[in-house]
């Protein structure tokens, strides 16, 4: 089987969007996956295509130069305090100027009625640009397993939609691999790919599942997470690798913390004849 691989942005996101695409042609990405959507939090930086012309030319000279393709851009997050016909204007830029066919999307408030109302506006607007939502459950999010998006996912009537498992969130909220049977097999677009520790954090211990998630996740054959199991229950589906570890980024650089993940990428899926 011959996979495709992504550099997920949260991996590298001390660098701009061309700067990721230059990094993933060097290292042998097939893609990149970008955040352009704003995050508006605290130390996150802003790579706004939307609203920075330069920045988008640039993004698009760097696909040209390395032949690297944009296969998702995220995050469009469902959030008590945001309309996501916000994200219209990074959707419509990734779409039509970057060719990018895939949105990544999670869900922020407890409110339950208003995440129904507002993914389905977002599956609508994405329809409008030929993209795909895919939702994501995040261990300290509202959405916790797979039963909650799904739950979520079977309420659209919408067909660009899909569920967009993490190694890491997958292990942490204690889903089964055999629970990946139930989900139709075309609602898999991508994963994400990296390993973490096999001990599980309590659920309420949200500063330690946010420092790994975010600091610290590992490369596929380091850590305790059954990839094999979960990834042999999926389609041939792209391997985005969102693998941030600020430690390594900072000894060794981003260029070459990207080269590692997808070196390491290859070598367990080689190892596991996946």
């Amino acid at each position: 089987m011959s996979r495709k691989f992504s550099l997920a942005h949260l991996t590298v996101l001390g660098c701009p969007p061309p700067e990721v695409i230059y990094i993933a042609g060097m290292a042998g990405y097939d893609y990149a996956s970008l955040r352009p959507i704003p995050m508006r939090l605290p130390g996150e930086p802003n790579y706004d295509l939307s609203e920075d012309m330069q920045l988008l030319r640039q993004t698009k000279q760097a696909m040209r130069d390395t032949g690297v393709k944009i296969h998702d851009i995220e995050l469009a997050r469902i959030l008590d305090d945001v309309d996501v016909s916000e994200y219209e204007p990074n959707i419509a830029v990734a779409a039509g100027e970057l060719d990018c066919r895939h949105l990544l999307s999670s869900v922020w408030t407890a409110d339950k009625a208003r995440c129904m109302d507002q993914f389905a506006k977002l599956v609508d607007i994405a329809a409008k640009y030929g993209m795909t939502v895919n939702l994501e459950f995040v261990t300290w999010s509202a959405l916790y397993n797979l039963e909650e998006v799904m739950e979520v996912l079977n309420a659209q009537k919408g067909k660009n939609i899909g569920v967009m498992i993490d190694m890491l969130h997958f292990h942490r909220s204690r889903v089964k691999p055999e629970e990946l049977d139930a989900v139709p097999k075309e609602w898999f677009n991508f994963v994400h790919l990296n390993d973490g520790p096999k001990e599980i954090p309590d659920r309420g211990d949200v500063k330690e599942l946010i420092h790994t998630g975010r600091d610290a996740r590992l490369y596929p054959g380091e850590g305790g997470i059954d990839i094999a199991g979960i990834m042999s229950r999926l389609p041939d589906v792209v391997c985005s690798v969102e693998l941030p570890h600020t430690e390594r980024s900072r000894v060794m650089g981003y260029a070459e913390h990207a080269r590692r993940c997808l070196a390491y990428s290859k070598k367990y899926f080689e190892e596991h004849n996946l």
